[in-house]
């Protein structure tokens, strides 16, 4: 049985960098990126981060969770999403795994705008979408031991997460807090 790493913050935050980094560093490991399961979608797709999408981002959610947690019976997992912590406790639930570590990358909104102005080759460079989901990850109420807010290079937030994760700080649901709960609602 491997271990989950759940990478997550909204875009611009280097989440694929960091998760592939981090999957890199592991013995016998899995990459999941979650915007593969976004892009099985086809007609009718609503874009996530609109506040209608939220039925089909819980059936996608769930579909993520329940891969990853298939592949985590197998080998350590490195997943790269935007799993806010409203849609945590139904990820862990799907992934049929006890645990899970939860990691949060989110620097400032200003070095989020610079990453996704900057993309080449990438799907997604909507500045307010950007926005909006920032502002989601931050008002959430994010206990800050998931959190890593800083602005340095990715290795060294990869070997963060690592460290982390290794030293149980990063566990969700935390140890002695009983069922897994996330904050109410949000669109993604």
């Amino acid at each position: 049985m491997g271990d989950l790493i759940v990478v997550a913050g909204p875009p611009g935050v280097g989440k694929s960098t960091v998760a592939e980094l981090v999957a890199d560093q592991l013995e016998v490991s899995a990459l999941v990126r979650g915007d593969d399961f976004f892009a099985f979608l086809r007609q009718g797709a609503i874009s996530p981060w609109l506040p209608e999408s939220h039925v089909q981002n819980d059936a996608v959610t769930q579909a993520a969770a329940a891969a990853t947690g298939r592949l985590a019976r197998h080998c350590d997992v490195v997943y790269d999403g935007v799993i806010g912590p409203w849609f945590l406790a139904t990820f862990l639930e799907q992934s049929g795994l006890e645990e899970l570590s939860y990691a949060v990358l989110l620097p400032p909104l200003e070095e989020c705008h610079r990453r996704v102005a900057a993309r080449t080759g990438h799907g997604f460079t909507d500045r307010d979408a950007t926005e909006h989901m920032w502002h989601e990850f931050d008002d959430a109420g994010i206990d800050a031991r998931y959190l890593l807010r800083d602005v340095a290079p990715a290795r060294d937030i990869a070997q963060a997460v690592i460290d982390r994760a290794r030293s149980g700080s990063l566990r969700y649901p935390p140890r002695g807090s009983g069922p897994a709960n996330g904050p109410a609602h949000r669109s993604r």
